[in-house]
């Protein structure tokens, strides 16, 4: 039997300097979208809340959401990125005209091995900008305002039948190319029923992985 968390509102509010502490999310025991949307990483459940509860908006206005899947990360990547711009209103960008939140989803198949070694310092990015993980953490920082919000959303895959974990590894690139880490978000590939939790997995998910994680940071930016 699986204990179900708290069902304790998990919303977080990362307007602080600090790295919130890493968040569990299930849907409620009455959600509709808890089914796996083909190709993606986030339940539609996760994509809601991310709108309504993590930015933190008065009233719980969603807020407009720019989402993208990146399934590789060989030359010529951003031209092969699909763009679903998520809004409520033709004014949810604001004067600057730029989504305040940046939904990147990434497909395991593109994440870094355990043996990649991601750039640490823009000294040693010559010539890789354009493409890879430094040229996309330094195009998300160019499309975002100021404090916008990066949310990147994969979960593991297993090589030579172990998981790997390449958050680490993630938020170093992003680090490097001006963003903030916030906070690790748990999001639950299932539903509360009773005090069980069911299992709701992604066709393609690797074997034993029953959640996806979302990495948040904050762009920052200078005067």
């Amino acid at each position: 039997m699986t204990k179900t968390p708290s069902r304790r509102s998990t919303a977080s509010r990362p307007r602080t300097s600090n790295p919130l502490p890493t968040t569990i999310w299930f849907p409620g025991p009455d959600e509709p979208n808890v089914a796996h949307i083909p190709g993606a990483v986030l339940p539609a459940w996760a994509i809601d809340k991310v709108r309504t509860e993590f930015v933190g908006r008065p009233g719980h206005r969603p807020a407009p959401l720019l989402k993208i899947a990146i399934r590789d990360t060989a030359p010529g990547m951003a031209a092969r990125i699909p763009r679903t711009p998520i809004s409520t209103t033709a004014d949810d960008e604001g004067a600057t005209g730029k989504p305040s939140i940046l939904l990147a989803e990434l497909h395991p198949d593109a994440l870094p091995a355990p043996t990649d070694d991601l750039p640490a310092s823009s000294s040693e990015m010559a010539g890789a900008l354009e493409d890879g993980w430094p040229g996309f953490f330094h195009r998300a920082h160019r499309l975002l305002p100021a404090n916008g919000f990066l949310l990147l959303a994969t979960r593991q895959r297993r090589d030579s039948g172990r998981l790997t974990d390449p958050l680490g590894a993630l938020i170093a690139s992003a680090r490097t190319a001006g963003f903030r880490y916030l906070q690790h978000i748990v999001v639950v590939y299932g539903h509360p029923v009773g005090d069980r939790l069911v299992p709701v997995l992604p066709p393609d998910a690797s074997r034993g992985v029953a959640h996806c994680d979302v990495i948040a940071l904050s762009a920052i930016t200078h005067a």
